[in-house]
């Protein structure tokens, strides 16, 4: 038996099957990559909130103190009760100061006996006088009884009006509408003119103090070509973010920049007025202070995309063939919890993950990019340093 070779045959299916093979290689490793939603760097104008620690007082809070010394008989009023103006709020003994009304009163009623005498016995001297039965000089020291009658009244009614005043001190009464603070005192406590009995908050408005550094106030005044009071007038509204971190129904208005700034804090008191028309804010409360600031040409991310080692910020940047790779940046103090603003480490154009951050993305894989658009330019917080 003969066999025969042929060389040319050969070759061109080994190439086949070969070339076969890499394209089946191929295909599977295409099938492998992972299709992962990307993002197209670019630049936006953005209107970003620069947050500024603020603490919050009533339009006024108004410290309640007796002003007569006795034993508080009655507490009317609870704590964070709402009351009127003109409402009760606490009752002190009236037993001796009604006694001291009674004794003026009686006091008043003998001077105004001894007025009556004097009285008639001027006008009877006054006959004899012009009948030439007494002097002048008797007649003029009847006057002098009478003026000094009179006078003793005047004092009488005068201890009268006091004893009354102090009387009505021992009904205590809300100078203003508001919100009842903290009661510390109970029935039956000696209370004086230096006891605070409680703070009265006028919340119909609330006042949120905080303060601006000295790059700030000279941004607003740009740099001193324009009043304080032209700053604070063309500042737009601003919002109030709650400890709780959210951000609470109605704007305010900053009202005021003191023109003195502290030495040792650099920085100027400032305040905004917010309506408190559901008596939702009570002074004591905290927040930030929302101000909003237009910046241009900026560049976000949202945090999702981002990772963190040693404190230091990754996002992973898509390169030749789909394969990724990690890239360092820099993040400005701007967030509003769902992106960063980008200083440095990405330029319009680049192309980063934007899904399976620290799940299924890894250094150096290569990925199927989906490609998906570009966040919005929404309003972050900066804490004003």
């Amino acid at each position: 038996m003969k066999f025969y070779y042929f060389p040319t045959a050969v070759s061109l299916l080994v190439a086949a099957l070969t070339s076969c093979g890499e394209k089946n290689s191929s295909q599977q490793t295409m099938q492998q990559a992972p299709v992962l939603s990307v993002m197209t760097i670019t630049e936006s104008n953005s209107t970003l909130d620069s947050a500024i620690p603020a603490t919050l007082e009533g339009e006024n809070d108004v410290e309640i103190r007796p002003q007569v010394t006795g034993f508080l008989t009655k507490v009317h009023v609870d704590d964070g009760q709402r009351v009127q103006k003109g409402q009760v709020l606490f009752t002190i003994d009236q037993v001796q100061l009604q006694a001291a009304v009674e004794q003026a009163q009686a006091a008043v009623a003998v001077a105004q006996a001894n007025v009556n005498t004097a009285q008639t016995n001027a006008n009877n001297n006054k006959i004899l006088l012009d009948k030439n039965i007494i002097s002048a000089s008797a007649y003029q020291t009847s006057l002098d009884g009478l003026n000094a009658a009179k006078a003793q009244l005047n004092q009488a009614q005068a201890a009268l009006t006091s004893a009354k005043k102090n009387l009505s001190y021992t009904t205590v009464t809300a100078p203003v509408s508001g919100i009842v603070g903290s009661i510390p005192y109970k029935e039956g406590t000696l209370v004086s003119p230096q006891t605070l009995l409680t703070i009265l908050s006028n919340n119909t408005s609330m006042q949120a103090y905080f303060s601006l550094n000295e790059k700030t106030i000279l941004d607003l005044t740009d740099n001193g070509k324009r009043t304080l009071k032209q700053a604070v007038d063309s500042m737009p509204e601003v919002t109030l973010q709650l400890a709780t971190g959210a951000i609470y129904p109605y704007k305010g208005k900053v009202t005021a920049i003191s023109g003195v700034i502290d030495p040792a804090t650099g920085s100027a008191q400032a305040k905004a007025v917010f309506p408190n028309p559901d008596g939702m804010l009570h002074s004591g409360n905290t927040g930030n202070i929302l101000i909003p600031v237009e910046h241009d040409g900026i560049v976000e991310v949202p945090q999702n995309a981002t990772f963190e080692v040693q404190d230091m910020k990754f996002v992973y940047l898509v390169g030749d063939s789909a394969k990724v790779h990690s890239r360092p940046i820099t993040v400005a103090p701007l967030n509003d919890g769902k992106k960063y603003i980008v200083t440095s480490g990405l330029k319009p154009g680049d192309v980063i993950v934007t899904e399976g951050i620290g799940i299924s993305v890894a250094d150096g894989m290569t990925i199927t990019p989906k490609e998906t658009s570009s966040p919005s330019a929404v309003p972050a917080t900066q804490p004003e340093n």
